[in-house]
């Protein structure tokens, strides 16, 4: 659809909407908005609109109300995001920065997503599997136990225990600490294991079976799958949005419930900035009347990690999500980076 008054006139719809819940008519636009022609015109592009299925009429001799197609249309029509309130942004900065390790992070930034944006915040814990690695540690703890610290570039920490049959000589320790970091830090969890696979070689044979116990124990550790789980919160928000739902909002707090629905949905997202699915868009029956806004975020060195983002009745405030989405994202990403 070309025609730029018309789009316009789909954008004060669906403004109004969003704003009131309550379907609006010509005159309603022409009282709230100045567009610049008559309401017979504004009539005529409704019409149009509707027969485009950008709009619809719920009930006869009502207002209309962006339909899915109309929402599309309006979000893609957003060529620049706001930015956040000065105050919003300082309250993002203090709330994050005072996280203490990962668990802190993630609960931090969905809280504070939901308090934002009003809807069911979500956020994606990093992946091993996609991380890249910042440091590994080798600690002895006595003569023949040695613990294991994995750093990812995301922040997490992962600690595994080692124990030898033979006193572990702190010169090997040491020397396989640097062995390990030289190959392993700043690449992706998945690559390591031919760099791993090398290095038993470079030891005496009477030091290579603690050397092998530690790569041995640092690959399992890396290829765990288990870790794809996400963290929420508002779910009192879309409680209170029930009125957006022609049906009860039970299927989709079910949906919520399963995690393995919301990490699919994000798995089928872009790696854009922002990314909005709506309604039926989202491919799942429970969600048909939801939207989905979402944004990756990563460390320092893989910048695709995981994603965050919120869900919501599709009346919602796109432009003001998707900032608040695509702010908390960064902000998330540039301290796991630092």
């Amino acid at each position: 659809m070309s025609n730029e008054r018309r789009l316009d006139v789909l954008r004060a719809i669906v403004e109004d909407y969003v704003q009131t819940r309550e379907p609006v008519g010509s005159r309603t636009l022409v009282e709230r908005h100045s567009l610049g022609v008559s309401p017979a015109t504004i009539r005529n592009d409704m019409a149009a609109l509707e027969e485009g299925g950008y709009i619809a009429q719920p009930h006869t001799s009502a207002g209309r109300v962006p339909t899915d197609k109309g929402y599309r249309l309006f979000v893609d029509q957003i060529s620049t995001l706001k930015p956040l309130s000065g105050a919003e942004r300082r309250a993002i900065e203090h709330l994050l920065a005072g996280a203490v390790d990962l668990d802190d992070v993630v609960e931090r930034s969905v809280r504070l997503l939901a308090q934002l944006t009003h809807q069911v915040a979500v956020v994606q814990y990093p992946s091993l599997r996609r991380s890249a690695l910042r440091h590994l540690e080798l600690v002895p703890l006595t003569e023949q136990r040695v613990l294991v610290v994995i750093i990812t570039d995301t922040g997490r920490v992962e600690q595994r225990t080692i124990e030898s049959a033979e006193p572990v000589d702190a010169a090997v320790l040491a020397e396989l600490r640097a062995r390990l970091n030289a190959v392993s830090v700043g690449r992706r969890l998945a690559d390591l294991t031919g760099p791993y696979a090398e290095l038993p070689e470079c030891f005496a044979p009477e030091h290579r079976p603690v050397v092998s116990a530690v790569i041995a124990e640092v690959t399992d550790t890396l290829r765990q799958e288990s870790e794809e789980r996400i963290v929420m919160a508002g779910t009192a928000n879309l409680a209170r949005s029930d009125t957006d739902f022609t049906r009860t909002i039970g299927p989709v707090l079910e949906a919520l419930e399963e995690q393995v629905v919301l990490l699919r949905l994000f798995s089928e997202m872009a790696a854009d900035d922002v990314t909005v699915r709506i309604g039926s868009e989202n491919q799942h029956e429970a969600l048909s009347e939801t939207s989905l806004v979402a944004a990756a975020y990563g460390g320092a060195v893989s910048s695709d990690v995981a994603r965050l983002g919120i869900l919501g009745p599709t009346r919602m405030d796109y432009p003001t999500t998707m900032s608040a989405v695509r702010a908390v994202a960064r902000y998330l990403s540039r301290i796991l980076a630092g």
